[in-house]
This record gives structure tokens, sequence and C-alpha cells, in this order.
């Protein structure tokens, strides 16, 4: 099979509009767009970096990002705060405040930059001034949130009864704080906005490390009792989902986070059915583990043989023995794995030459001669899921005569990216514990 088409990068930026209609008792769908990272939109556009700079900047993150997922790490601390892909612009306390920071579906506790501040790194946005919002209130030392931190509570201001937090990043990056509690909005597809009040959330008043100014703090959308989608609960029938488009890296064009009872779709589209898959709920709970069987490529269908993990210690073989995370752009294969994986792939691929990756990256990349590059089919196989992958899931254009697969080897914990996501509408449904694809073109479907 031949292609001309090919995914150039998936780095997104992601906007919220937030009002203030108070949201109890009610099941809500809200339709998010999302701003692509290197688009003329991103506040990172930078219109001097080529796609092959904006590609291997993604690529390095991607390992970067990867390692905070090790058994060698603190694996509960979230982001690594130089490698977020996403960015979600909220309206926060009352009256609202409007804050860029990190999303991402690796990390539960959402934090801003708090004034007064012992020791802030440098945000373009005003820092958000909790003395001016009515609606701010701090959590004492026995609340529920408090001891949800497990360790990552830094422990408690006795004469005030303030819980405190503390995250250590796996670059050195830190954030200190109080947990509390606040109102953010969002606008429902109704058209009618839905206010939050009483979500907890950090307030950092000592943060540093990497972080980029553009960003001031970090909004978890992980599977733990902290995170935003969590807390949003039976407001949002405990399902979100996200339509990533390859148009995105390339053009004006946008794709979209769903939250609420409607963004899983149970009906068949014109383009494929609705797979679904269950989720193995493991420590931590922030990650979203998957169970990957097999692999096909082309017509070679190989079984899986990566371990399963808990982080903490192994658990069950094959079982939970991948991560699906939108911050994280490559996907990464058990290394034990891999060998056979990519061996297959190269003995599929017509028309080319394999070369090596000029910057030391991907490990199968293909040069083409005279004719065009044929590239095999790849179809991963999840439990109750076969999810075929597109030449432009699975292959990335690293030049005009250069493909490489988007899919490296690791030998720590396995990672489903968001570059084989990319045209299917993911969803997740915290109430049965399952995650479902859908193929579809998401920049059509907005």
């Amino acid at each position: 099979m031949a292609t001309k088409t090919f995914l150039y990068c998936s780095l997104f930026a992601i906007v919220f509009f937030f009002a203030s209609t108070s949201s109890a008792h009610l099941n809500i769908t809200a339709r998010v767009e999302l701003i692509h990272r290197d688009s003329p939109h991103s506040p990172l556009y930078n219109p001097h970096h080529t796609v092959t700079d904006r590609l291997n900047a993604a690529f390095l993150r991607s390992i970067s990002r990867s390692r905070r997922f090790s058994t060698k790490t603190d694996l509960q601390s979230g982001l690594i705060s130089n490698g977020g892909e996403y960015f979600m612009s909220i309206s926060i306390g009352t009256p609202p405040s409007k804050v860029l920071a990190i999303a991402d579906t690796g990390s539960d506790l959402t934090w801003i930059q708090c004034k007064p501040c012992q020791h802030c790194y440098k945000q373009n946005s005003p820092l958000f001034d909790k003395s001016k919002s009515s609606t701010y209130k701090t959590e004492p030392c026995d609340s529920k949130s408090c001891h949800a931190l497990s360790e990552h509570e830094e422990g408690c201001n006795e004469s005030r009864d303030i819980c405190k937090y503390r995250y250590s990043y796996g670059d050195e990056s830190f954030t200190k704080g109080d947990i509390a509690t606040e109102t953010i909005s969002i606008d429902s597809s109704s058209g009618s906005p839905v206010s939050f009040p009483g979500t907890v959330f950090g307030c950092g008043y000592n943060n540093g490390g990497t972080f980029e100014e553009t960003g001031s703090g970090i909004i978890g959308l992980g599977g733990g009792s902290l995170s935003l989608v969590s807390q949003l609960g039976s407001s949002i029938g405990k399902k979100f989902s996200y339509c990533l488009s390859h148009t995105s890296s390339t053009t004006n064009g946008t794709s979209v986070i769903n939250l609420g009872t409607n963004s899983i779709s149970s009906k068949p589209s014109e383009e494929s059915a609705t797979l679904t898959t269950p989720l193995t709920v493991k420590d931590p709970e922030t990650y979203y583990f998957l169970t990957l069987e097999a692999i096909t490529v082309g017509k070679t269908k190989l079984p899986y043989t990566g371990g399963g993990y808990s982080l903490n210690k192994q658990s069950k073989k094959g079982t939970g023995n991948i991560i699906i995370d939108s911050g994280t752009t490559l996907t990464l294969l058990d290394s034990g794995f891999y060998d056979d994986f990519g061996a297959a792939v190269e003995e599929s691929v017509t028309g080319a030459k394999r070369v090596s990756d000029p910057q030391g990256i991907l490990t199968h990349c293909f040069k083409s001669g005279d004719k065009e590059i044929g590239l095999p089919e790849i179809t991963m196989h999840f439990t109750d899921a076969d999810v075929k992958l597109s030449l432009i899931n699975a292959f990335v254009k690293m030049s005009e005569d250069m493909v490489c697969l988007s899919i490296i080897p690791t030998t720590e914990v396995a990672i489903y990216g968001n570059l084989v996501q990319m045209d299917f509408l993911v969803g997740y449904d915290l109430e049965t514990k399952t995650v479902s694809f859908q193929s579809m073109d998401c920049a059509g479907n907005l």
C-alpha cells in the first residue's frame, strides 16, 4: 500500500470558555476547541521553526515525558513540566480570572500560580489573586481532599488549619502551596454556561524549574479522585472524549475535547463502528491502563509480550500493559517485543531503503528512490477492540523523500501516544471503566 499523505505533528492548546451558571444536578455536554501548539493561533507558535524542527522537539518531549512513568521515579508526581502538549485556558474565582495551564491526562491535581508568591517562575499572564475572589476557600488538614494527596501532602499549617501540597517532577521542577476550593465554569453544548463551585485545586506560591512562561500551572485530567474530570463526576456522566485532527498541525484546523454524557458515541458512523476496550484499574489510579494483546503488521500478527505494570511493582503479566496518554506524541512499546515488530515493519515496506534518523530518535526510517514508498497497515489488538491505524497514525513524514515509524522501543512502561490517536474519537467512560475508539474525520466533525 502506498501513500503521499503523512502526519506532521500533534501539539495542541485547549481553549475553554467559562461563565457562571450553576451545575448542580445537571448532566452537561461541553465541546471545547483544541488549538494546535504549532498553529498560528497558538501562543507558542514560532514562524521561524521548520516542520522538522517541530517534529524533533515533540519527539524529545515524548522521551522526556515517558521517564516519569518509570518505576525508578516519583510515579505520582504528574507532568514533566516542559513536556506538556496541550494548554487549557480556564477562568477561576469570583469574579472570574482567566489563566492558561498545561492540560494533562497523566496528572490529577490541578494547580496554578497564586499571588502573593514566595517564589514563582515567570509567566506572561497575571498571577491569580485569591484575595480578590469571594469563593476562594482553603481546605482543612483533616479534609478528604487533603488525605487524597498521600505522599504529596506537605503538611499542615496548624495555626490556620490549612492543608498544604508539594509536587516534585522528574526534571527537578516543583510546586508547593495550599489546597483550596474555587469555582470554575464551562460552556455547555446547550449554550447555557455551567459553573462548578467547590472544585479542589492547588494554589501554588513556591514554584520553579523549567515551566514555560506561557502557562500558569497544570490542569489534571487523570483518573485519580482529585482530577478535574473526577471532580466533575456525575455532572458530566463520568464521561469525556477528544477528537484530534491531523490537519491541526499544518493548517488552521482545530480539534476538540468533549465533556459529558453525549461525548461518547455508541452508534456506528458512516466511517466505522465504536470499538470498546476495558480500562485496567491499578495503582496509581492517575493513569489510564489498557491491555494490548497483539499487533498485526500487514498480514503478520505478533502477540504482544510486554509485561503488565503497576508502576510500583509488576502485576499479572499481560494485563494493563500500556498507558494511553494524550500528552505523549510517540508510541512506546516494550523493547523485548519491539525487535520482532520492527523487523516485520521493515520487511513490509516497499520502494524504499532503511536509513538512520539524523536526530537519532526514531528507529525505523525509510528513504524512497524513484518509486513511491509502500507502507504496511498496522492494527493494534486491544482486549475486545482491534484498532486499525491509518498510515498517518503509524508514520511521520520527515522530509519529501523520508518517512519514519512513529513507534519506538522502551525499557520502561509502554505508552499509546497521541499520533496513533489522530482522527479517532477517543472516549473515556469512568463509570464503566472503558475506553472507546471510533475512526472519523475529526476536522470534518467539529
